[in-house]
């Protein structure tokens, strides 16, 4: 007679584009006494999928639930360890399967940049999965592990040295990579959800709208993901000019958000930013300001379309489908490169770099998700006690790291002084 569930990882939208592309790399990556099933609306679709990848996946289970479908999902829940879930966007599609991994105790991840679908999942279910002992992380792709294992360890490493609190800390990103249709459907989301419910747009705005408690939040003054300055204002050995992140708004919140877990121990005054680098050439000026001026354009020309029917068929017409993304061939010339520069309360200085090859919202995306899945599901020994729901670093901290460098990523420290 079987203990346990029957799966240790049931990978939920295995059709859709980074699913397919998780799929391929569990494939690759997961033991061969994996207990692994692919689960989506299609059977057919399924068992195309799972004939295209490697035959470690030949035995690989198929498990067919709809995203609104409560039963099929409690159900599917019941039946594993861990759900790494890739079907989005998550403010539509996301919340019954939150709800079943809550309730039945199952571990979960997700590659959600939504910081409205985090806040609701937060207020429904964190105190339901601290008591079945679920762990529901969310963000576990390059939104935002780079930026959360980053800080984490920083922090790990200033306790080590004995060289007292964080206080600023700024990540620097450069990256290479192209965006899918599902990224943006999932921006889109978003601002559709606040146009039905303008207070919603508080959980953007503010950058501890994600923290467990905010009385108890660092008191250090107006903290902007908007940025344009010149690079060495961060550290003296950057060149060029840095403009705003389009993932800021989110990463940030999630970095703060494990703070506050962890019994905001980063320090007093921990102020956190990040920036994305625009190069040092003649044009890295105007780069990073039209960058700058793009977003916030297109964030308000979304919000204004999103408030109406005919608006949001014109955002129809305009924006590319869902399931669409960039080929093998851009995917493969990708890379990122994430600096995050910390001073200390001692006056001590760091840098953690964080790097990879391959498109980093797709290829390395996918890595990330299946390696969070993996160790949810083979790591429960390396793990802190934490339940709830959480984030990658205060889910799954210094073995989600290990894991990180032993699929390739570069993720090492520095003191400089």
């Amino acid at each position: 007679m079987q203990e346990g569930p029957e799966f240790d990882l049931v990978l939920f939208g295995a059709t859709g584009f980074v699913g397919k592309l998780t799929a391929e790399y569990l494939a690759a990556a997961a033991p061969g006494t994996a207990r692994i099933a692919l689960a989506g609306r299609s059977l057919e679709k399924l068992t195309t999928v799972r004939d295209s990848l490697a035959p470690a996946a030949a035995a690989w289970s198929l498990v067919v639930a709809d995203a609104a479908d409560h039963d099929a999902l409690d159900a599917l829940a019941a039946r594993t360890t861990v759900v790494v879930t890739t079907v989005g966007p998550y403010q539509r599609y996301g919340m019954p399967l939150v709800a079943a991994c809550a309730k039945a105790g199952t571990h979960y991840a997700d590659l959600t940049g939504e910081s409205i679908f985090t806040k609701e999942v937060i207020d429904r279910f964190h105190d339901q999965a601290v008591a079945s002992g679920a762990k529901i992380v969310n963000s576990c792709g390059f939104d935002s592990i780079p930026s959360d294992l980053s800080v984490y360890q920083l922090y790990r490493r200033a306790v080590a040295d004995n060289s007292g609190a964080l206080e600023d800390t700024t990540l620097v990103a450069t990256v290479q990579g192209g965006v899918s249709g599902g990224t943006v459907d999932s921006a889109r989301a978003m601002l559709e959800a606040m146009a039905d419910d303008p207070a919603k747009r508080s959980v953007l705005s503010h950058p501890y709208s994600l923290s467990p408690d905010e009385s108890k939040d660092p008191n250090v003054g107006c903290q902007s993901d908007q940025a344009l300055h010149r690079a060495n204002t961060i550290d003296p050995t950057l060149r060029g000019w840095v403009g705003t992140f389009v993932m800021a708004p989110h990463n940030t919140k999630i970095v703060r958000r494990s703070n506050g877990l962890l019994g905001w121990v980063y320090g007093k005054n921990f102020r956190y930013r990040e920036v994305m680098h625009a190069g040092d050439s003649p044009a890295a000026p105007l780069i990073a300001a039209a960058v700058t001026a793009g977003i916030a354009a297109g964030m308000a020309a979304g919000a204004v379309l999103s408030r109406s029917a005919m608006g949001r068929k014109l955002l129809d017409r305009m924006l590319p489908e869902p399931g669409t993304g960039p080929n093998d061939e851009a995917r493969a010339e990708g890379w990122f490169d994430m600096k995050t520069f910390a001073r200390t309360s001692s006056g001590a200085v760091y840098v953690a770099t964080f790097s990879g090859t391959g498109d980093p919202g797709y290829q390395a995306t996918a890595v990330m998700l299946g390696e969070a899945g993996l160790c949810l599901a083979f790591d429960s020994a390396q793990l802190p006690r934490l339940a709830g729901v959480l984030t990658p670093a205060t889910a799954m901290g210094d073995a989600l790291s290990d894991r990180m460098r032993a699929a390739g990523m570069t993720f090492e420290l520095r003191r400089r002084r």
